[in-house]
């Protein structure tokens, strides 16, 4: 490969590294041709990119980035491909349910929500992250809540406040 290839590689990776906030790294060798497309074909129906690239080219996309020395070097090891997504357990669901069909692909690590994770028993951690729209209902349906039961208690004793006024006004003639 030329230095002008590698140099469009690089680039490439780092602009997508910049544009994408979360970025998954996994190891997707002995898949055949038709696991490799149909794995492909997942990662565009939840629109996931997903990109096999040389370990040396990405630790200089990271670098170009702000990436120093990281862990997340660590896992740039053996054959490696990138899923770039913009929902954080995005690839982490279809990694575990693609998983429990074949062997591959390996989570080797990931950058979600400005945190590194390494190896594949961070799975589980990665697929129950919630999305930012997830948290922000979750938040709203916590602050509906008290209000919701302030507002039914006072509806559903309504009657009974009005009998205990009604009560007290009369006791105090």
């Amino acid at each position: 490969m030329r230095k002008e290839e590698k140099t469009q590689i690089i680039d490439s990776l780092a602009e997508q590294l910049q544009v994408v906030p979360h970025f998954y790294i996994a190891d997707i060798s002995g898949l055949n041709a038709e696991s490799t497309s149909k794995l492909r074909r997942l990662c565009f129906e939840k629109n996931i990119k997903l990109v096999v690239a040389k370990n040396t080219l990405l630790r200089k996309a990271l670098e170009k980035n702000g990436f120093e020395e990281t862990i997340l070097y660590s896992a740039l090891e053996g054959p490696t491909s990138v899923m770039f997504c913009e929902t954080p357990n995005a690839p982490a669901k279809l990694i575990k349910e693609f998983f429990k069909k074949q062997e591959k692909p390996v989570l080797k690590g990931a950058y979600v929500q400005e945190c590194v994770y390494i190896g594949s028993n961070t799975l589980e951690e990665l697929v129950n992250i919630k999305s930012r729209e997830e948290l922000i209902g979750d938040i709203i349906n916590m602050l509906q809540s008290p209000a919701e039961n302030v507002i039914s208690a006072l509806q559903s004793s309504g009657g009974k406040l009005a009998g205990i006024v009604k009560t007290l006004s009369e006791k105090a003639e």
